[in-house]
């Protein structure tokens, strides 16, 4: 009778632990960033991992993005005679909401996976313990070159994919299907504000944030999981960092939508 609510209880007090050694982790990580000696090289390599090696699937997810914004906005729009704000529509959708959620998913696919199986790869082959037993601080050297890359990139490719989709969607809305270009260039310019692009900019470092945390922390701690140890355990232990990041932006993204507006 009370084996249930004993299992209950020790999934709970295994999410507890879960939770706290989460926020120590990203507490040291942080920490590592202020510690000297400080090295560039190494937030210079994380930062063309990050965000130069991703350019390409940004720009032609951007790309795309605003295409099939530009062609149902136009479409939608003309029914009630209000093409002339499709400049508006197309802006506003990518910087308040497409532009920051769709970048961080796109990272998370990409890099954020490959994070998590390096360092689950180096925990698993003991170089980590290596590196303190050599009295090297693992979240400095690993970690935190890696928040630091993550914190400047995304918002770099959030921009991009925010440029590249605006210009997608005159391509379709003015150049395609014969679009005013004069209203789609002064709707966008009306209707985009500051608190917009200053929406867009937190959401985009929120979201960095909680890539490089999650899947960084998923692959240091992979030794501790319930998904065995090993090869196994990795791709489990990846699988998991690039779901619980995913539900985590979009979760963030309504939190952070809900504050600012």
């Amino acid at each position: 009778m009370l084996q249930p609510i004993a299992r209950l209880g020790g999934r709970g007090l295994e999410l507890l632990n879960d939770i706290g050694r989460a926020g120590i982790f990203l507490l040291r990580s942080l920490l590592g960033i202020f510690m000297p000696p400080w090295k560039i090289r190494p937030i210079i390599k994380q930062v063309y991992v990050i965000g130069a090696s991703s350019f390409g699937v940004i720009f032609f997810t951007g790309a795309f993005v605003g295409m099939v914004l530009g062609l149902q906005g136009y479409y939608t729009l003309r029914m009630f005679g209000a093409d002339s704000v499709l400049g508006s529509a197309v802006a506003l959708s990518l910087i308040r909401e497409l532009g920051p959620v769709l970048t961080a998913l796109m990272v998370t696919g990409r890099v954020g996976s490959a994070i998590c199986a390096e360092v689950g790869i180096m925990r698993i082959s003991e170089q980590i313990d290596a590196l303190e037993c050599m009295a090297i601080d693992p979240y400095r050297f690993l970690i935190s070159p890696k928040f630091v890359a993550g914190l400047v990139s995304v918002p770099l490719l959030t921009a991009i994919f925010n440029i590249v989709g605006l210009m997608g969607g005159f391509l379709v809305g003015v150049r395609l299907l014969g679009g005013n270009e004069g209203a789609y260039i002064q709707s966008m310019k009306s209707s985009v504000l500051i608190g917009d692009i200053r929406m867009c900019f937190v959401k985009s470092v929120c979201f960095a944030l909680l890539i490089i945390w999650i899947c960084a922390d998923r692959g240091y701690w992979v030794h501790l999981g319930r998904n065995g140890f090993g090869a196994e355990g990795v791709s489990r232990a990846t699988t998991q960092a690039v779901v619980i990041s995913s539900v985590a932006i979009l979760v963030a993204d309504y939190v952070i939508t809900f504050i600012m507006l």
